[in-house]
């Protein structure tokens, strides 16, 4: 089976104008998805999708397989259909451009689940949340799943209600890492869902497959990111990263 990552890469945002190419550690921040990406075992090749001919540049320049897209996709799943759909390949992994710390692991254990699960369509990463402050935060997506490892839901509120103040470490709760993994004929089904009533609530495009009846199986990781949306993440991202290398 033929297996690729694709980084969407888009130049406007919001929160942080020209993220992906802010400089982290005397790199632009995507060179740090896609030097990590690389370290994959499972991974054929790693294509990073842009919107702009400037953070094209930027990845030819460092040596990326990089493909211009469309502006007007209004989601990365959209901008990797662009990229895949003229492609011979059998598994697509959805490596988000923000994810400056993802773990070459993760890729590789979500690449192994939809090879060995061959009932499997669309996979993701969860990591075993403990810290209090996270599950209050709407800005990490929580995740709770079925005994078999599928996911039951995602939501930025704290999931499920701790009613009876059960410790934490008792009940299970994940923290979503944003890295997806499906079949190539399964991006197009799912690319090409209306958005659904819980997605539109939540703003998370993965509740849209489940609401449609599709199951998302998850791999669970002892590894953690940070995704990058403001300022304040470019600072810990670079403190990390500082302290590796004095380590």
């Amino acid at each position: 089976m033929k297996v690729i990552g694709v980084i969407p890469a888009r130049y406007g945002s919001t929160r942080l104008e020209a993220k992906v190419l802010i400089k982290m550690a005397g790199k632009p921040m995507i060179w740090h998805v896609w030097n990590r990406a690389k370290q994959s075992k499972l991974l054929n090749d790693v294509i990073i999708a842009c919107d702009d001919e400037r953070v094209r540049k930027a990845a030819v320049e460092f040596g990326a397989n990089a493909v211009l897209t469309s502006k007007d996709h209004t989601s990365g799943s959209d901008r990797i259909a662009e990229v895949v759909n003229p492609l011979d390949v059998d598994i697509v992994v959805n490596i988000q451009g923000d994810e400056p710390l993802i773990h070459p692991s993760m890729i590789d254990d979500l690449v192994r689940l939809l090879l060995d699960d061959k009932e499997c369509v669309m996979g993701t990463v969860i990591k075993p949340l403990t810290d209090e402050a996270q599950l209050a935060d709407p800005n990490i997506v929580k995740a709770i799943i079925d005994k078999n490892k599928y996911a039951i839901y995602f939501s930025r509120s704290t999931i499920p209600y701790n009613r009876n103040k059960i410790p934490i470490g008792e009940i299970g709760y994940y923290k979503h890492l944003g890295i997806y993994g499906y079949r190539k004929e399964f991006l197009f089904t799912f690319k090409n869902l209306p958005k659904s009533r819980l997605e539109k609530a939540e703003q998370l495009e993965q509740l849209r497959a489940l609401e449609a009846g599709y199951k998302i199986k998850t791999v669970e990781t002892k590894f953690d990111t940070i995704s990058v949306d403001v300022q304040e993440d470019v600072v810990r991202v670079e403190e990390f990263l500082k302290s590796q290398r004095l380590s």
